[in-house]
């Protein structure tokens, strides 16, 4: 398995990580999050969450103190309705291109990485987050990360994150911790989120990972 270098390791580094609903990111790339933080230096982070009730959103900003210790994070949402964002389309591009304005007027830092959900989830909400991405943050490197569910929309990534077995675990407890409304569903399982990455991580030669698509990326060294 061959190395792609990102690059995240001198000076400060900014991450913006988009959500349809609160939760999609840290199940999606929590790992990575954790990863970051315990690796880059000086790392700050916007969490942007397009839907999310006020006790939702609450378990958003924990989820973020969580997953990212010790570093600057902020957590903004437009609070649209769950399952209806296709619907809310100018509004959801809105949220989007405040977060990339703040960055154009030095009221917010440019970000180094974006994180979005996948282009083919086949969840309306996530799909349009992850449409939209690319079309608000042209110049950047933008990665779709994956969320399992019940629609079985599971695809073919071709970037991995490798995992420690103590990343994936602290992942699946901080979850649990961060997301207490969620824990009567059957897809938030630690099966469901273990086993996942056990797959990524045999896809790349490693215990765990978690994985990532992306439409366009400069390979440079």
């Amino acid at each position: 398995m061959l190395p792609f270098q990102l690059g995240l390791i001198d000076g400060p580094v900014h991450l913006v990580a988009l959500g349809a609903h609160p939760d999609d990111i840290e199940i999606g790339c929590g790992g990575t999050l954790l990863k970051l933080a315990e690796s880059v230096p000086e790392l700050t982070a916007e969490f942007v969450i397009a839907t999310g009730s006020a006790l939702r959103l609450d378990e958003a900003r924990r989820a973020a103190e969580l997953f990212l210790p010790e570093c600057e994070v902020t957590v903004t949402s437009a609070e649209l309705p769950d399952g209806r964002l296709p619907s809310y389309w100018n509004e959801t591009k809105e949220l989007l291109e405040a977060t990339a304005r703040a960055a154009q007027t030095g009221s917010s830092r440019r970000p180094d990485l974006v994180m979005a959900p996948s282009r083919t989830d086949a969840h309306q909400d996530h799909r349009l987050i992850a449409e939209l991405a690319p079309t608000v943050w042209r110049d950047h490197l933008v990665l779709h990360y994956e969320i399992p569910k019940w629609d079985g929309d599971i695809s073919r990534p071709w970037l991995y994150v490798e995992l420690t077995e103590e990343q994936l675990r602290d992942k699946i407890a901080l979850l649990r911790k961060a997301y207490p409304s969620q824990a009567p569903h059957d897809w938030f399982d630690e099966e469901v989120f273990a086993g996942l990455a056990r797959l990524r991580g045999m896809e790349c030669r490693a215990r765990y990972a978690e994985a990532f698509t992306t439409a366009k990326a400069t390979l440079t060294w």
